[in-house]
């Protein structure tokens, strides 16, 4: 069995570490190998950070770089779309797995879906590879959210759907997915955030940022919060983000908030005039005597950011993924947003939603902080998803 598996932006290399880590668990064993490439579409692309993640998550070196870089979600999809078929015409894979809800996620199905393999297919008989989505069955119900049309497209157009929570297949039902087509398996993400959790804790980011406490097993920390923005309605729009802007001050007079700041984010608070407001830390600088305030600080690796995240008091963000890594860290989270795609961790977990209305963010900021953690972990976020959908595949 040939697989050729799609990457495009951080997140979803999180995801793919985990069954790349049982693909090669099941090769070392079995006589029957799954023989792997990856594929690195460039959708998101920073030297520096790339070659980091790739590192600490133990990826292999990516087999075909696309390099696309950034555009309009019509111009990157179409760049995708016309470098990424060439390489399933020369590899002929038999399956194109898929992780996420990313411009490269709905590309390259769309690409997968229309190839037609010339005369001699395969052994199975196929005339196109298999799609394969992790982290199927997702909604919002927000169709406004670029990331909503990518689910819902991928879903309709894939043959193998890995879910993670039960929402997700329910949703795919009402859509008309065929229940055998869909498997619960748990969540990749959480895989890799438990296999590396060890290796995180030894991270020297609360040093290094004046947080850490005077245990000398690097255990006990001085409280903070740590934000993470990103999502165009947040932080392309003027008005919207001075809002969430203030609302992150208003809650830095609490405690010290730490903001690892994406690059699209520091594009805006310099196009809208912001920059005398937010103070970005220089590499070797700290937090002055754990001042409450708001402090930006350049993106961090993998490992650094976990243990950030882990020992944090409070994580306010608009990310998908990390309301789902503050739930299994029973760290409590504010979503800056008025839906989200993964109910699992409001109804079981530590995230609320505040909406993007600074009144109810530092609302629920406090609440958050003065309420004592009541979670618990979904079912099947155990570890071994990536296992889960290996054994899966091998056996279709």
């Amino acid at each position: 069995m040939k697989l050729l598996l799609v990457a495009g932006a951080r997140p979803n290399f999180m995801k793919i570490a985990s069954i790349v880590a049982a693909l090669d668990s099941h090769n070392l064993r079995a006589s029957d190998r799954i023989d792997y490439l990856l594929v690195h579409t460039g959708q998101h692309y920073d030297e520096k950070m790339s070659q980091t993640f790739f590192r600490e998550l133990d990826l292999p070196r990516t087999a075909v770089d696309l390099e696309v870089g950034s555009g309009t979600h019509a111009a990157q999809t179409a760049e995708i779309m016309k470098r990424f078929e060439p390489v399933l015409v020369k590899e002929r894979p038999d399956a194109v797995l898929l992780v996420g809800d990313v411009n490269s996620t709905i590309a390259c199905a769309l690409v997968a879906s229309k190839i037609v393999y010339a005369d001699g297919t395969d052994a199975s008989d196929r005339t196109r590879p298999l799609i394969i989505h992790v982290e199927a069955g997702l909604r919002s119900r927000d169709r406004s959210m670029p990331e909503e049309i990518n689910r819902i497209l991928t879903d309709a157009l894939s043959d193998l759907l890995f879910v993670t929570e039960q929402s997700a297949v329910d949703n795919l039902r009402r859509e008309g997915i065929a229940r055998n087509n869909i498997h619960l398996v748990g969540n990749t993400m959480v895989d890799t955030l438990l296999r590396h959790r060890a290796r995180a804790e030894q991270s020297a980011i609360l040093q290094r940022l004046g947080l850490a406490g005077s245990d000398p097993d690097n255990q006990a920390t001085l409280p903070y919060g740590v934000v993470t923005l990103h999502r165009p309605s947040n932080v392309d729009d003027p008005t919207a983000f001075r809002n969430i802007l203030d609302a992150l001050f208003t809650i830095g007079q609490t405690l010290p908030l730490v903001f690892p700041v994406h690059p699209r984010t520091v594009a805006r608070i310099q196009e809208f005039g912001l920059a005398d407001q937010c103070h970005m830390l220089a590499p070797h600088e700290t937090i002055p005597e754990t001042k409450a305030g708001l402090y930006f600080i350049e993106p961090l690796g993998y490992l650094h950011f976990l243990r950030l995240m882990s020992k944090a008091r409070i994580v306010l963000t608009d990310s998908g993924g990390i309301q789902e890594e503050t739930t299994m860290l029973g760290v409590p989270c504010v979503t800056l947003r008025n839906n989200t795609e993964r109910p699992v961790t409001v109804s079981q977990g530590t995230n609320v939603l505040a909406g993007t209305v600074k009144e109810a963010i530092v609302q629920q900021a406090l609440r958050q902080l003065n309420r004592p953690v009541n979670s618990k972990k979904p079912d099947l976020w155990d570890g071994k998803a990536g296992e889960r959908i290996v054994r899966i595949m091998k056996r279709t």
